[in-house]
Parts: C-alpha cells; structure tokens; sequence
C-alpha cells in the first residue's frame, strides 16, 4: 500500500524532497511541549503498544518527536514535519495535535493499529513528509444506539478510539428508549431495576414473527460513564448522551406508571417493550412528569461535565399525540397554557427543558420534530427526516447537524443483493456515504453557518451483538468521516473522486483488520454475517432528496 493512502484525506501531503524515510527505534525521544501532556500519553499507551518502543521523555537529541501547539493553525487543525531535523507534530490546540498524531500513526502503516508488536525487534519507518490539515465541520459524529440493543462498557470504549482513529469527535450515545434505559439514576432505582431489562425480543424488523425468548437489557453505572466521559475527553471526543422525551419513553413508564397518560390507560400494566416502531405510549404533560425529568436531567449534567458535553439531546421525535387528546388533564393543561393544539402542548415540553437547561450553561439539541409547533429558542436541531427540517432551523438562526436517514442511516443495507442480513431501509453502499454532502445547495450563506457538522446515525434494533453494529458501520464510516472532515472534497458530490477512495480503501482495510473490526467485506457478507431467514424491511428504488 502507499503509505501517504490515508483517510480522511488531509488537505496537503507531499514528500521531503528528496523523498525518503526517517526511522524510529528504541532510541527515539517523545518530548511533549505544555498542553500536549494527554496527548503524549495516548502516544505511548497505543502507539507505543503497538510498535514496542518506549518513547522516553527527552529533548537532547534529533531522533525524537516533539509535539507543541502553535496558535497560528486552526483549532483543530495540524502540521506533520518528518525530515532531517526531526518529526514535529504541531496542532493549533491539544486537539489539534491528537488528530496529527492520528495521521502520524496512519502513516507507519496498518501493524500501528495492532495492541501489541508482531515483530517485536524491527525499527519502523515512517515516510518523510509534510501534511498539513484542518478539519471543515466542528461536529463530526457518530450515533450509537445503546436503548435497542444493549452495549457493554468495554465495546462503547472500543468504539470511542474507532471513532478518533476516523478523526470523528463527537459520540450521541442514544440511552433511553421504548425498549431499555441504560443510565443509572440514583434518585430513581427503577429506571435501571425495572426499564433497564425487557423479557424478550422481537428478531429483526419488526413484521417477523420470530421472538428471542432470551431477556435482554443492561445499563451503565455512574461510573461507568465517568469513566466513558473521562475515556472520550481524552480523545478529544465529546459524549452527548440523549434522555428521550416526551415519546420513545416506555421503559421509564414501565418503571414508574405515574409519568403516564393514566387517565387513558392502565399504565401498570406497561411492560418494558419488546418490539420495534413507533410507540403511542408517551409522557404525560404533568408538573409531576417535568419535576421527575429535571432530577433526572440534574443528575445526568453532574455525569457529563459542561466542558466535555455541552449539548444535551431530549429527543423530541416521533410522539405519537393520541393520548393527550384522549387525555382530560392533558386538554387542561393545553387550556391552562392557551396552547392551540397537541403539536404546541409538545413545544411547551421542549421549551420548559431548552430552559431549564440554558439556566444550567447547556444547549439542548432535538431531533427535528421539535420544530412543530414552533422551534424552542436557543435550540439546536439533529435533522433526521431529511434537509427540510435543518434548512428551515438554519435560515431561522439554528445551529443544526445534518444526519438525514436517506444519507447516513447506518442501520440501511449497504447493498441489494439477497445476501444482506437483516435488509432494512434504502441502499446506501460504501460510494453513496461517501457522495453524501452535509450542506445543502442554496442555503444563504448566513444559514450555511448554522450547519455546525454532521453525523451518521446506527439504529440497533436489528444488531442484536456488536459483531452486527461492526457490519453495519464499516466500512461506511470511514466514507462518512471523509465528508465531515476533509477540506478537500468538492461540495459537488458527483466531482467526487470514489475512484481514489476506493483505492485508498484498500490499506484502510488492513487497519481495521489489524484494530479487529468485522466490517462488510467489498465482496458481500462472509458465512457469518448472514442472517437467512430473518425478515427485514428493504425499500426499493433511490431515496428521495427531502
């Protein structure tokens, strides 16, 4: 492989001329100028794993690497120099420096992303180059689904390095849902005693008639997210945990019935759910419901530090409003607050929180429902349905995230083949993520700058282990962190180049063979990957641009 093949494509690379290589060997120094002390520390801790050199502190010597901020580059931006005189890894911040470091580790090669040496005595080159690169979106994400199907600790940590290895930085971890709430609330023992476990699952989509008999669930300690929050910051990744609200809340009613709609239904009899869709069972727009969400909420901003998460998601999508029209003491408290209809009533919900929050130093973001019935102000938006939704917040002075499910849905299949496990949704191959473009043409250029970033998001209810949620996210993932962070693509998504992507691919394969990611192989699924049998929910044709 061509060892300048990296990904995300930086915006310059060249060699020293004339080209060469530098070596690195037991002798080689690590001298971390103040404020890179984090990032000297991953270096050894996984660079150092893998290649079996020390890197001992020092700066007498021309066989080190220094690594310093220089204030002159962008944020996130870095500067790689290996010639003669040294290797200089520069960023115009800590997190600068880390993405350099990334790129550094790319560039001596795929055995860099194995935990240990397999060639335990070789000294290892690395090319003599220049590169130099910033990233274009501030917020380049990944959503994973945790509520759905449970993920352990150690397998959200293992995701966090694959995330920074792309040069993403932001983790929306999805906690709460229908089918599971994964958070420990200490002020609220049944959250996680009760809504943390269901008796059963519904295999694949959820038209099946197969059942996992097998109860599922799981939740994460407190400290198990410090410790995710602490693992991330070091990575320069930010943890946006989501509390879905006021729909998608089953299992936190299954835990206390009083959050109900109880005077439409007998709301103890509500079990965890074992299905899939969209659910009528949501949250009664109560004082009682508002207070329980803030001691919730209170403990949660205590979990996730302002400097590390400051957007808080509360969901806001898919409520069905079929209670609370049913409901008396809902219609009440629509007449109480002169709100005009349910889609207002869902508003009030949203605004109360946007701030409850804002009074606290936090943004709150929302799937793009929360623009019905008006936007909450100060509110950012998560645009899923489609660009409508953040084409409408941005010319409306919202910060939004593109993540529209007809792009960047990870849980669609990647291809149309009767092969696919579990086919859900459009086709969105390895070529279609990557021709995938954030900004949409003839926004206004103030509107344009509300696009803050963009992030793919992965569904789990048919990923029923992480060797599925592997499947499912690689190798598209290394396309979609291309389109969030390089510079270099053309916006125009047919003047794209696949062609050397795909080619850069090739070595890219050969580090996440090394990092242990079972990622859908160019070929189709191997024996393993296949899930005959299982009914999914395939749709047809192109998706439509909305």
């Amino acid at each position: 492989m061509d060892p300048l093949d990296l990904i995300p494509a930086p915006r310059t690379c060249h060699w020293v001329t004339p080209a060469g290589y530098a070596c690195l060997d037991a002798e080689t120094l690590l001298e971390a100028r103040p404020g890179t002390e984090g990032v000297a520390r991953w270096f050894r801790a996984t660079v150092g794993a893998a290649t079996g050199l020390p890197f001992p502190d020092g700066t007498d010597a021309d066989n080190r690497i220094v690594l310093s901020i220089n204030p002159r580059l962008a944020p996130e931006g870095y500067r790689i120099v290996i010639d003669g005189y040294g290797l200089r890894i520069q960023g115009g911040s800590a997190a600068g420096v880390f993405w350099g470091a990334q790129t550094f580790r790319q560039l001596l090669g795929p055995e860099a992303f194995r935990r240990a040496p397999i060639t335990p005595t070789r000294a290892w080159d690395v090319p003599a180059v220049v590169v130099e690169d910033e990233p274009r979106f501030g917020w380049r994400g990944l959503l994973l689904d945790v509520a759905r199907h449970f993920l352990p600790k150690d397998d959200v940590l293992r995701h966090i390095d694959l995330l920074a290895a792309h040069k993403l930085n932001v983790l929306h971890l999805h906690l709460t849902d229908d089918q599971g709430w994964r958070i420990e609330i200490k002020r609220r023992p049944r959250l996680t005693e009760v809504g943390a476990w269901r008796a059963r699952t519904k295999r694949g989509h959820r038209a099946s008639e197969l059942w996992d008999e097998t109860p599922h669930g799981g939740y994460y300690t407190q400290d198990d997210i410090r410790e995710i929050v602490a693992y991330a910051a070091e990575r320069h990744v930010r943890v946006v945990p989501e509390i879905d609200i006021p729909g998608h809340s089953q299992a936190a009613i299954a835990a206390y019935p009083e959050l109900g709609n109880t005077d439409v239904i007998d709301t103890t009899t509500l079990p965890v759910w074992d299905t899939w869709g969209i659910n009528p069972n949501v949250l009664a727009p109560t004082d009682n419901t508002l207070r329980f969400y803030e001691g919730v909420l209170e403990e949660v901003l205590d979990l996730f530090p302002v400097e590390r998460s400051p957007f808080i998601h509360l969901g806001g999508d898919e409520c069905p409003k079929d209670q609370w029209r049913a409901s008396p003491a809902a219609r009440a408290r629509m007449k109480e607050l002169g709100l005009a209809d349910e889609d207002a009533l869902q508003s009030w919900f949203v605004r109360h929180f946007d701030r409850w929050l804002a009074e606290r130093g936090r943004r709150l973001i929302g799937w793009d429902e929360i623009l019905e019935g008006g936007l909450a102000p100060g509110a950012a938006v998560s645009s899923w349905r489609g660009y409508a939704g953040g084409i409408a917040a941005a010319e409306a002075g919202h910060d939004v995230v593109m993540c529209p499910e007809q792009h960047v849905y990870l849980d669609h299949r990647q291809d149309g083949g009767p092969d696919e496990p579990v086919p859900i949704g459009y086709v969105r191959t390895l070529e279609d993520v990557y021709r995938f473009e954030p900004v949409p043409p003839g926004l206004s250029r103030d509107a344009a700058a509300h696009i803050i970033g963009t992030q793919a998001n992965v569904w789990t209810e048919v990923m029923e282990s992480p060797s599925r949620v592997d499947y499912q996210v690689f190798p598209r993932l290394a396309a979609f962190a291309e389109v969030a962070w390089s510079t270099r693509l053309p916006a125009a998504p047919a003047e794209r180049d696949f062609t050397d992507f795909e080619r850069r691919m090739t070595g890219h394969y050969r580090r996440l063979d090394a990092l242990g990611v079972g990622y859908r192989p160019p070929g189709g699924p191997l024996p393993w990957q296949k899930r005959p049998g299982v009914v999914g929910r395939p749709i047809e044709g192109a998706p439509p641009n909305v």
